[in-house]
């Protein structure tokens, strides 16, 4: 990714999160959040990769009004942008957040059983420690 596209990239992620929250009217859109945008060095489309908070329907919900306003969305970035040609938007799916969310969970129970075996050990020990005397 070019210095350039990145710019763009982030430009166009702050200008899409305005412009879905302000001018898209679809009740269909749950709680969301744009993760990344991602432009090949043509400019010429922006895959945007889009976590939702919800049920698997709400998320496929807010997708599909995603999709459905991308043509409505992309008229309301030309005043916006100081670009030549606007890209075709591709909304995408991002679970990482929610991946992410998971490995989280799954290390603070691992932290968690491994500090009950550490304190089951010192009790152990301080027994038999204590037994010897």
């Amino acid at each position: 990714m070019t210095r350039r596209t990145q710019q763009v990239g982030e430009m166009l992620r702050v200008e899409l999160d305005d412009i879905i929250r302000r001018e898209v009217k679809d009740p269909r859109i749950g709680f969301f959040s744009i993760t990344r945008v991602d432009v090949p060095t043509d400019l010429r489309s922006a895959r945007v990769f889009v976590s939702v908070l919800g049920s698997d329907d709400e998320r496929a919900s807010t997708l599909d009004a995603l999709r459905t306003a991308a043509k409505f969305i992309r008229f309301h970035l030309k005043p916006r942008l100081r670009m030549r040609q606007i890209p075709e938007i591709d909304f995408r799916d991002d679970r990482s957040m929610e991946y992410a969310q998971e490995i989280s969970q799954a290390l603070a129970e691992v932290r968690a059983k491994d500090a009950e075996i550490a304190r089951t050990t010192a009790r152990n020990q301080d027994s038999e420690g204590h037994k010897d005397q």
